[in-house]
């Protein structure tokens, strides 16, 4: 297999050349800390920093595949397959909307959507083919959760000093939209968004960055590294999360708590108790009803306005997606104020892309878990293992989450769903390469625990199977 050698100004210690991990690792840090209604001035449908690098990572990815030495991976992988199948499905409703008449404000909608369709799945499609080896994932794994622990102080400032630091985060080129302002109200308590787009939005992100924190935390204890600045990130996402005042966001929490126990041993279930217990202890102190505000959303559902809201439309959705069962009305057609707002974005996958782009939407949560929990399977390696079962519980919060709010129409956790699925498939294709030949998945190829380069074995594998 042919190779290009770097240039003389990157062929030294110390220096690396960029590749898929860089793209995804600053389109991590870009999505989690650029504001969610920050978007480029002058074009004509709302794009935020973060799309644009989806873009970008779509076209990379697509010129990566029509050479050999751009560093993008081949063979097939259950994740890119899930994410083409979902990108097709989108087009499918696309182009059955464009064909039909529509408005043209939903006609633009529909276009708007689609773009935001190839940045979602570009950059999971970047983050599948162009991480290589364990060392590259955790450098975009450690960025995302670095990168939530600063939401988490933009969170606390908020909520604390009711102090929103997005506000000075307008920079040259860009403007913010008419959206909802990051400080709301809740209860008597503020609940804040920091740098996403609501409440709810923040409250989801953070149960899904929780198990990562947490595996950079155990992992370093376990090896005998510095773990103090993961355990901060650990508080200062969990802060997040409490200020977002957000019944989806403990709904969220407690999905991962089911899935990092089923896996966990023992003695970590035990440490996880005592540290949950010590972080709601703290939390009764530092912040005064901040718990009661949270059990007070469980008991009273049956007269909680919010849930009525999201159950008194069922019937509308009912006629819609009986209209258009098998392709929907078209993506992004159906949108407030001139729509009524489901809050469920099942009903509303239903609603715009029908039966198929919901199977389709629902496949890719199903292929990153099982990615993950293949992963698992896979490896000898405590780390590894560990690693594949907290992104599976990082997966299973928006899969589940969806249900209680229309999570594509949330730039940040959005993004972040499809940043994870891709990162699963290179974290199961890094795994297969570093099982012995002959074995269930692997190559032959062996991938080291501490660089995370590809160690070609005695009798390597075609190139077709690199």
């Amino acid at each position: 297999m042919t190779t290009v050698p770097l240039p003389a100004s990157l062929d030294r210690p110390g220096l690396r050349a960029a590749d898929g991990a860089t793209l995804a690792a600053v389109f991590a840090v870009v999505l989690m800390l650029s504001p969610a209604r920050l978007v480029f001035r002058g074009l004509p449908f709302s794009l935020t920093p973060a799309d644009a690098l989806g873009l970008f990572a779509a076209l990379w990815w697509f010129c990566a595949h029509l050479t050999v030495t751009l560093g993008a991976a081949k063979g097939s992988n259950p994740v890119r397959t899930a994410l083409f199948a979902y990108g097709a499905a989108m087009l499918l409703t696309y182009g059955y909307a464009s064909a039909a008449y529509l408005p043209p404000d939903e006609l633009d909608m529909a276009d708007h959507a689609i773009v935001l369709v190839v940045a979602l799945v570009g950059i999971g499609l970047a983050a599948c083919d162009g991480v290589r080896g364990r060392e590259r994932l955790d450098f975009v794994l450690r960025s995302l959760v670095v990168a939530g622990a600063a939401v988490g102080v933009v969170a606390a400032l908020q909520f604390v000093l009711e102090f929103d630091l997005t506000k000075y985060l307008d920079f040259p080129g860009f403007r913010f939209t008419a959206e909802l302002p990051a400080i709301l109200e809740r209860n008597t308590l503020r609940r804040v968004a920091a740098t996403t787009g609501h409440p709810i939005e923040l409250g989801v992100v953070c149960a899904m960055l929780i198990p990562l924190a947490l595996h950079y935390a155990f992992d370093a204890r376990d090896r005998g590294a510095p773990a103090l600045r993961w355990w901060v990130c650990c508080a200062l996402i969990g802060a997040g999360l409490m200020f977002s005042v957000s019944r989806s966001a403990v709904l969220g929490l407690a999905v991962v708590a089911a899935v990092l126990m089923a896996g966990w041993p023992a003695r970590r279930r035990l440490w996880a108790l005592v540290g949950g217990a010590g972080f709601l202890a703290v939390t009764k102190v530092a912040v005064p009803g901040l718990l009661s505000v949270f059990l007070g959303l469980f008991t009273s559902l049956s007269s909680d306005s919010s849930i009525q809201y999201r159950t008194h439309d069922y019937a509308v959705a009912a006629t819609e997606i009986g209209n258009h069962l098998w392709v929907g009305r078209g993506l992004g057609t159906w949108y407030a104020p001139k729509h009524l707002i489901f809050d469920n974005q099942y009903i509303l996958s239903l609603v715009e892309t029908g039966v198929i782009g919901l199977l389709a939407f629902a496949a890719i949560f199903l292929a990153g878990i099982r990615a993950a929990l293949r992963v698992r399977h896979l490896s000898s390696d405590p780390g590894v293992r560990d690693l594949g079962l907290s992104l599976a519980a990082c997966l299973v919060v928006p899969l589940v989450g969806a249900a209680t709010f229309d999570l594509r129409s949330f730039a940040t956790v959005a993004g972040l769903s499809f940043l994870i699925i891709g990162v699963t498939g290179a974290l199961l294709r890094t795994t297969r390469r570093a099982r012995p030949p002959g074995t269930d998945g692997g190559t032959g190829e062996e991938v080291t625990r501490t660089t995370g380069r590809a160690v070609p074995p005695r009798n390597p594998p075609p190139d077709h199977a690199r």
